[in-house]
């Protein structure tokens, strides 16, 4: 069946599937909606100021970290499923680029042993719940030392409808972020998805969506 034909898992009739379930699902189709093959244009824009050492968190099929390493920076890409991974390891055999791909939680950064000078989160910080969003936070202020930057794209609550995940206002991404860090910039910009996906359609030029720089002080 065709991505343009396969309906989001969560538009089918089902009982409420664990995240697990969901993304497994998601990555069952022939292209997950956010699985664009190439980086979101954010994370190009800024390129200049991520650090030589980068920790991308929710990898996926690995287009980010892929392309970060292909600029010469040391990449390890952490995701909590196997088909993602095995994808994005295929790709970097492909390209001939050394990326080191980890099944991990994205809860237990906190506990990687290593030190990074920027964290990337293209989309996954807006599918946590509250108590999770505030987990996930600490594990970043554990993980990172002061100077180190992460690099989040988000969802935006300025994108109309309900369908996707869920949308993060400007307060909202400044309150988890409002002790230890401090927040560079925050500026309004697209989330691209693949086109013609049912349950995936967004505004026009992609979902709006907040790309933020947040600095560990």
């Amino acid at each position: 069946m065709s991505a343009a034909r396969q309906p989001l898992p969560s538009d089918q009739e089902s009982a409420p599937a664990s995240a697990t379930d969901r993304f497994a699902e998601y990555y069952a189709m022939p292209r997950a909606p956010w699985d664009i093959g190439r980086p979101q244009t954010p994370f190009v824009g800024a390129a200049d100021r991520i650090g030589l050492r980068v920790l991308d968190i929710g990898c996926g099929t690995g287009d980010l970290a892929i392309w970060l390493a292909e600029r010469g920076r040391a990449v390890t890409g952490i995701d909590f499923l196997d088909p993602p991974l095995a994808v994005a390891r295929h790709k970097t055999a492909e390209r001939g680029v050394a990326v080191n791909f980890l099944r991990m939680d994205a809860l237990a950064v906190g506990e990687v042993p290593e030190r990074f000078d920027a964290v990337t989160d293209c989309g996954l910080f807006h599918t946590f719940d509250d108590a999770a969003r505030a987990a996930y936070v600490h594990g970043l202020a554990r993980l990172l030392e002061p100077g180190s930057r992460v690099f989040l794209l988000c969802m935006s609550t300025a994108e109309p409808g309900t369908q996707g995940p869920r949308r993060v206002s400007e307060p909202e991404l400044r309150e988890a972020f409002s002790d230890g860090w401090e927040i560079e910039s925050l500026e309004p910009t697209r989330f691209e998805v693949v086109p013609g996906i049912p349950g995936a359609e967004f505004s026009p030029g992609g979902a709006r969506a907040w790309f933020a720089v947040i600095r560990r002080v």
